[in-house]
């Protein structure tokens, strides 16, 4: 039995999820506030019950969603609320206490994915092993929030229209990493790892290890480009060309492979729109004029760290 569970988490994000979408339909000034606050909704669902819910009725509400998104509904809010003082002046107070609670969450999540597992008493775990990770980053985010307030000595209604402006300017971009994750599973189960083994060993001599190694990161990169998620395209390049040639026809360390092949797809990650979360929000953010000036600015740096990867590749998953 275990004490914390990210169930708890989830349903967190939904109750706000939840008093978000109730906040647009109650803002009469909003272009599309019937539209944005259903998104809103329905998502807050998902998460808080989704579990609970038959799998049909939560891949109905995500088909509504992805049309809700599709018409450009999911807008944010015509007017600017709970702007406070000016942010400029009291960032420059602040200095470099802002930090503070951004490095705190990788920090406690390190910390809390060691710890958690192995704290236990009378039958019972704090945690489950499988959601450590999980659990500590819901935990690391919480105490982050509460050092926020301190040194901003901001309220609980500050961090909430703070929450609520930044995802509001995330937009339906917001559930795009959960479906392109899904999205890969999806692929697997269909068997287009299977295709994809069948026509890149067609047309490539994989009998060469070098050849396969390319092969492998170079589909890592591009899957990713074209889905927007390296954990999506992972299971179909893997099961397509990482484990029938690197690892089985060349015994290939699936481990070494398995990591810098992850790290080839984040490659791709830096230069796609499609991962709009990492590349077109940013620049929405600063009010970059060039939507995909974020993009232009990580190209070369990803192209360096995709070819460091398949030299690190080719010298290292042959010989541990």
């Amino acid at each position: 039995m275990t004490i914390l569970g990210l169930e708890i988490f989830l349903v967190l994000a939904g109750l706000g999820l939840g008093a978000m979408a109730v906040r647009v339909a109650m803002d009469r000034s909003h272009p599309r506030r019937a539209a944005a606050a259903l998104f809103w909704g329905l998502l807050a669902i998902c998460f808080a019950g989704g579990k609970h819910l038959p799998p049909a009725a939560v891949g109905l509400m995500v088909v509504v969603m992805a049309v809700l998104a599709g018409l450009r509904s999911v807008s944010p809010p015509a007017a600017k609320v709970d702007e406070g003082p000016d942010r400029g002046n009291e960032a420059a107070k602040l200095g470099n206490r802002l930090l503070v609670p951004v490095l705190l969450i990788p920090l406690c999540v390190i910390a809390g994915g060691y710890l958690l597992p192995s704290v236990s008493a009378g039958g019972w775990r704090l945690v489950a092993p499988a959601q450590a990770t999980q659990v500590a980053l819901g935990l690391a985010c919480g105490l982050a929030l509460l050092v926020a307030l301190r040194f901003t000595r901001s309220g609980a209604p500050a961090a909430l229209g703070a929450g609520a402006r930044l995802v509001h300017a995330i937009g339906w971009a917001l559930i795009l990493p959960q479906l392109l994750a899904s999205l890969g599973g999806l692929f697997a189960k269909a068997g287009v790892g299977e295709v994809v083994a069948n026509t890149v060993g067609g047309a490539l001599p994989l009998h060469l290890p070098l050849v396969a190694v390319v092969a492998y990161c170079a589909a890592m990169a591009l899957f990713t480009i074209a889905m927007g998620n390296a954990f999506a395209a992972f299971p179909v390049v893997t099961l397509g060309i990482g484990i029938p040639f690197i690892v089985r026809e060349h015994g290939g360390n699936p481990a070494i492979m398995g990591a810098l092949g992850m790290l080839s797809g984040y490659c791709g990650t830096l230069v796609t729109p499609m991962a709009a979360n990492f590349n077109l929000v940013p620049a929405i953010l600063l009010g970059l004029r060039d939507r995909h000036a974020v993009i232009r600015a990580q190209a070369p740096m990803a192209a360096a760290i995709w070819i460091f990867n398949v030299v690190l590749m080719a010298l290292c998953v042959y010989r541990f």
